[in-house]
């Protein structure tokens, strides 16, 4: 997919296509020294990276106000909702958390640079202070009974975690159902046709 095709999908600004435009240049700039993500996917930053982390920020309650990001890495979904939300939802605030300094520093690079208004701890989630967010989420950074964990942690009562999984998320439900009980929606991804998009609430111990 291209630029155009994104756009197309989204219907963003010419501002959020320059941002994302310039995300992409810092991207490309930064992967060399510290593999922000794998090279191969930078030829299709648009889709891989860029829509697939767009979609979720359609899918947060429109009440939210606080987003929180869990091993943000390279900035994805967070920094990507983030430019979005500054024209599409200016009110939402966001935290990303990232415990490698280097990434971190990259992350808090990119938001100034981009004229994101996003915080960066660079700490590991599990010590962070409870963080009381609206919409959680993370992106490749653990199987789901692992996320709840760290969900249960960092929301508050009656917020939103999402949480993008492929082809064996149905695997990654079932093991999380003997430790945690917890609401569950599948939504198809909008880039990968065996992917879902979950978004996940009332998350209790079993």
């Amino acid at each position: 997919m291209s630029k155009e095709d994104f756009v197309a999908r989204r219907r963003v600004s010419r501002e959020t296509v320059a941002r994302l435009e310039r995300y992409a240049e810092l991207l490309g700039k930064w992967n060399p020294a510290i593999n922000l993500v794998s090279p191969s996917t930078l030829k299709e930053v648009w889709t891989r990276h860029f829509l697939d982390s767009a979609q979720l920020l359609d899918l947060a309650p429109a009440r939210a106000m606080h987003w929180v990001d869990l091993g943000a890495g390279g900035g994805f979904p967070g920094l990507v909702v983030a430019i979005l939300a500054k024209e599409e939802r200016p009110a939402l605030k966001f935290t990303l958390v990232e415990s490698d300094r280097r990434k971190a520093a990259f992350l808090a690079h990119a938001a100034r640079s981009l004229g994101v208004d996003a915080e960066v701890l660079g700490d590991r989630i599990e010590t962070i202070p409870p963080l009381g967010a609206d919409v959680i989420s993370a992106r490749a950074l653990a199987p789901l009974e692992q996320l709840l964990y760290f969900a249960a942690r960092h929301m508050r009562t009656g917020g939103v975690a999402i949480f993008p999984k492929g082809a064996r998320h149905e695997d990654e439900i079932r093991q999380a159902l003997e430790k945690w009980r917890f609401a569950c929606e599948k939504h198809r991804s909008m880039t990968d046709p065996e992917a879902v998009v979950l978004t996940v609430g009332e998350i209790a111990r079993v």
